[in-house]
């Protein structure tokens, strides 16, 4: 099995068809299902609850790569693990509470995993980097999807494995925004290994795209 991990973006997805999307996936060989979770109140828009979460999960056995673009999300922990997530992301920026809400997450038998925005230093998340699985370095601002990918985040990608080493961790690096079959190289580059597309996999064929991006691992 290949160390790296695609995880298609349903925010791109058709949502009136979501059954046949997340089934769409699955079939590609994606490893993780990601499911953007907004509040419009941490980012602009609001787009899904754990009720989405829930209903697609007897359709698939993909990864549910929960990631909680809300305020607060110590508030929503529990409501996603019932609902079959399998990694809840939380942001750095949104909670005075990151230390105890990762633990939180792993008490609910899933995987922590803390994220941080384009303007916000790895320096920010050194403190946790223990409690987590997954770091998710947003390659864009958080909020809408379709964005260009800003190229001088790849140096928290660096940064955060040359901590892993030092410290002697084990938490896989994950990137979000802008990726395409010509940013995933220099996020590989850099040392990521789980890589969130969706606006490239879903204004294509689903299957050619994901392909497209695998090429690109190997």
């Amino acid at each position: 099995m290949s160390q790296y991990k695609i995880a298609p973006s349903i925010l791109a997805a058709d949502y009136a068809n979501f059954e046949r999307e997340i089934k769409r996936l699955e079939a590609t060989g994606a490893e993780y299902a990601h499911i953007d979770i907004m509040d419009g109140h941490f980012v602009p828009q609001i787009s899904f609850g754990a009720g989405v979460v829930e209903s697609l999960r007897p359709h698939s056995k993909m990864v549910f790569d929960c990631h909680l673009m809300v305020s607060n999300p110590e508030h929503h922990l529990e409501d996603f693990a019932r609902a079959g997530a399998d990694v809840i992301s939380i942001h750095a920026e949104a909670t005075p509470h990151i230390h105890g809400a990762l633990q939180k997450i792993r008490s609910l038998g899933v995987k922590p995993s803390v994220v941080i925005n384009p303007g916000t230093p790895v320096e920010a998340i050194k403190h946790v980097l223990h409690l987590v699985d997954q770091v998710l370095v947003m390659t864009v601002n958080p909020g809408f999807g379709g964005q260009a990918f800003l190229p001088e985040t790849m140096d928290k990608i660096r940064e955060l494995v040359a901590l892993r080493e030092e410290k002697g961790l084990n938490f896989e690096i994950e990137v979000d925004g802008g990726i395409d079959d010509k940013t995933i190289a220099q996020a590989k580059e850099a040392g990521a290994t789980v890589f969130v597309a969706g606006s490239y996999v879903f204004k294509g064929d689903v299957n050619e795209r994901v392909q497209a991006l695998r090429k690109q691992l190997d």
